[in-house]
């Protein structure tokens, strides 16, 4: 059940004290606090009751030549975790889309249905598009390591409006805030110019409805220039600002993009994945198992950076009268709560002194 109580204003201590029990909805009415996926077993008593621990489900998972138990909670915890946050990021829609190509639902299909069926009518959404639709290359598996091959269906605006767009729509409505469209990171070499980027681009969007509002996380910085940005705005896609390892500084990305803030419905999604110059297993690792703040992701100096500069973004949103989705990753902190907790209580810090 929604808390009745979770738009009322809040005084400063009342809001102190729903951050200290990792209760995000109150912060600010223009900052809406979420993470990167959900279901953790490491956020047991502070998203997730205790009468979960009965219920977690482990299965292996290997990386970076390392093994992990990967604990998970059912679908079901997902109520518990709206009591917490107000938005939530999935991502495994981008491993397959919602439809098979014959039009039959496949297994995301069923697994997203499950989300909807357990979240309130307040909830929201983000989902990642599909690799399918969305990625360049595909990375393949087989003797000799991984390769990266063409995707046939890169930008295939027909196929991703069929079996990922309308059926998202079909089984979340109102509470799909929008779509997250990543563009895999490349090496200038192996790369478009930007003009012939943002034309495919242009293409693609051109076919495809625009009733979900679409943002777009570009993770090659050569392709994040003026031209780019133009285009975003005179589309009215958003620029998602993303903490990751091959990226420049938050505060650079609001720099390049000259401080416009693009989204035609006046969202703004920041994205804090993990530590800048750290591979995707090493930042696994440190993070592992996500039960609280690790020292080597959360005490360093771009740590604190990292804080600051996604609180000088919400001031920048929320003056500019839009929404600021704040998107935690337990791979940037050690754990997805408490680093929405720092990013919320320098926000209120700031807020007590402007006296806001």
């Amino acid at each position: 059940m929604p808390d009745a109580s979770a738009d009322a204003p809040r005084t400063p201590d009342e809001r102190r004290t729903d951050l200290a029990r990792y209760d995000f909805r109150h912060v600010h009415p223009r900052l809406a606090f979420g993470t990167a996926s959900d279901r953790y077993a490491g956020w047991i008593g502070q998203v997730y009751p205790e009468r979960w621990r009965t219920e977690v489900q482990t299965k292996k998972k290997k990386l970076g030549g390392q093994t992990f138990e990967d604990r998970q909670l059912p679908i079901a915890s997902v109520v518990d975790y709206f009591a917490h946050f107000s938005v939530l990021e999935i991502d495994f829609t981008f491993y397959r889309p919602l439809l098979e190509g014959d039009g039959e639902p496949g297994s995301n299909y069923f697994v997203l249905q499950q989300y909807a069926e357990h979240t309130p009518a307040n909830a929201r959404f983000l989902l990642k598009a599909p690799q399918a639709f969305a990625a360049r290359t595909l990375r393949r598996g087989g003797k000799g390591g991984p390769r990266y091959e063409e995707n046939p269906t890169y930008l295939d605006a027909g196929s991703y409006t069929q079996q990922f767009l309308d059926p998202a729509v079909e089984l979340l409505g109102d509470r799909l805030r929008g779509i997250l469209f990543e563009q895999e990171y490349t090496r200038v070499a192996e790369s478009p110019d930007p003009e012939a980027f943002v034309a495919n681009l242009d293409g693609f969007f051109r076919d495809v409805p625009d009733e979900v509002q679409t943002h777009l996380e570009v993770r090659s910085p050569h392709l994040i220039v003026p031209a780019y940005v133009d285009w975003l705005e005179a589309r009215g896609l958003g620029f998602v600002f993303s903490h990751w390892q091959y990226l420049p500084s938050i505060k650079e990305q609001w720099e390049r993009t000259g401080g416009r803030l693009t989204a035609a419905d006046g969202n703004v999604v920041l994205r804090l994945l993990s530590p800048r110059g750290m591979p995707y297993a090493e930042s696994f690792a440190a993070a592992y198992p996500f039960e609280g703040p690790a020292p080597e992701l959360a005490e360093t100096k771009q740590a604190r950076q990292m804080i600051d500069e996604a609180t000088a973004l919400a001031y920048r949103t929320i003056e500019s009268g839009r929404t600021l989705n704040v998107i935690a990753s337990n791979r940037a902190w050690g754990n997805s709560p408490a680093l929405a907790q720092a990013v919320a209580a320098r926000f209120l810090d700031f807020a007590g002194q402007r006296g806001a």
